[in-house]
């Protein structure tokens, strides 16, 4: 008997281990494809004996050390590494332990500095429908993720929200893109005037909108514009790009790809790939500057912030990923990726909707793909596609609620940066022999 309180309390998983490459072994020895990363993670694979030794020498010198005391050069270097990678207005970086303390950060920090230049009526964030930002109690309420959030809602913030920009849901049939567009940036600015400018600290959004709904992309200048509006009202934009981001969507932030830079930004997953747990939130200067001024310090801090062994392991990933030039190479698998997932699964009657940026993908499935209707819940398409996937040797990362937390089953693709063509070939064939098999015995059963 397990004493761990695994995700599933009815059974414990089967044994990872170990990893090589795009691969992880069972303690059968039987090896599957890991074509999620795990949660958009493992962007180097597993067992990079890079990154290994990089720790490895680390701990030989100093595995940690508190930031109450010391910073260390190791911290520093991977500090300087992100900082000249990024762009040029993003100067400063604060590092976690993971993507939930990089959220829970930013908010209190866009907080702070708003009390720190004598603003302490705003109060109030903004996010969107159909979004997840994390599980501590901060994060997970401005994300719209019904379902996470649901029996924990009487200790949560109240938080305003909006629209998410999805235009496969969401684009009437009679408006262009442009127009859709239009329309959502409209909604926020009166959403913004009638919450009152005054009183908002913060919008935060996905670059690319992960988990929850399946990697679904903004539409051309949607994010622009809501900074824009944003800017015009004094409020602060941070970009959760905890799952998106460092290379994942083929730019090494998502946010390069919409034309601006925001005001706070979290990341995570791939910061570190799996090696050791890590996030970071990167900050403009004026933020920074003016808590100097006010406070003195943000009021903020955790035990492990800037661990010199997780630094050591980011700043190993990160050194490869410019090496290898592995920020281009996802753009052309992610454009192979895609373009195989196209070619055998948009005729399949139950694949909706197939989308994304990179190496990030969604897979919306459908009842019926005119209609868009989605599958009854109690089926529990995604659950079981992920199980037949993963008896033969495949991770996916399929999820429910796509639609509005209950309805709706999306699977989420998110392989290593380092995944071959055989490979994306294997992951695309496995899919469409196990979505026909799972969508057409569930609509037999009607």
């Amino acid at each position: 008997m397990s004493h761990i309180i695994h995700r599933n309390l009815e059974k414990s998983p089967i044994t990872a281990v170990s990893g090589k490459g795009c691969y992880l072994k069972d303690i059968d020895g039987k090896l599957y494809l890991d074509a999620c990363g795990g949660a958009a993670v493992s962007c180097l694979g597993h067992g990079h004996s890079e990154i290994i030794s990089a720790m490895h020498k680390q701990i030989d010198h100093l595995a940690y050390a508190h930031t109450s005391f010391f910073t260390t050069d190791v911290v520093e270097e991977l500090a300087e590494h992100l900082i000249q990678t990024a762009p040029s207005s993003l100067n400063r970086i604060y590092f976690v332990s993971g993507g939930s303390e990089a959220m829970e950060t930013s908010l209190k920090l866009a907080r702070q500095y708003f009390v720190d230049i004598g603003e302490e009526e705003r109060t109030v964030f903004l996010g969107r429908s159909q979004s997840y930002h994390g599980n501590t109690l901060g994060a997970l309420a401005v994300g719209g993720n019904e379902w996470r959030k649901r029996i924990f809602s009487p200790l949560l913030m109240n938080v305003e929200r909006v629209a998410e920009c999805n235009e496969y849901r969401g684009k009437k049939e009679s408006e262009t893109v442009d127009q859709y567009t239009d329309r959502l940036l409209k909604e926020f600015e009166k959403k913004v005037c009638d919450i009152g400018p005054h009183r908002i600290i913060a919008f935060c959004a996905e670059t690319v909108v992960g988990a929850t709904s399946g990697a679904i992309p903004p539409t051309p200048g949607y994010l622009r514009g809501i900074y824009d509006i944003c800017r015009k009202y004094g409020i602060l934009y941070i970009a959760d790009e905890v799952m998106c981001g460092m290379g994942r969507t083929g730019t090494l932030h998502a946010f390069e790809q919409d034309d601006f830079v925001p005001d706070i930004v979290a990341v995570a997953k791939g910061l570190g790939g799996g090696y050791q747990p890590i996030g970071a939130v990167f900050t403009k200067d004026f933020i920074i500057d003016a808590i100097k001024k006010g406070t003195g310090f943000f009021q903020h801090g955790h035990t492990y912030i800037c661990h010199p062994t997780a630094a050591a392991a980011a700043l190993a990933v990160q050194k490869i990923i410019f090496r290898d030039n592995l920020v281009d190479h996802v753009k052309h698998q992610g454009d192979y990726l895609f373009n195989q997932l196209q070619h055998k699964l948009s005729s399949i009657e139950t694949v909706g909707n197939i989308r994304g940026r990179g190496l990030f993908l969604g897979i919306e499935l459908v009842q019926n793909k005119e209609s868009k209707q989605a599958f009854d819940p109690s089926k529990e398409i995604h659950k079981l596609i992920k199980k037949e996937c993963f008896e033969k040797g495949l991770m996916v990362y399929p999820m429910g609620g796509t639609i509005d937390g209950q309805t709706g089953d999306h699977i989420l693709l998110a392989p290593p940066f380092i995944i071959k063509k055989d490979e994306i070939d294997f992951i695309v064939d496995t899919l469409d022999i196990v979505i026909r098999k799972v969508t057409s015995t569930v609509l037999l059963e009607k």
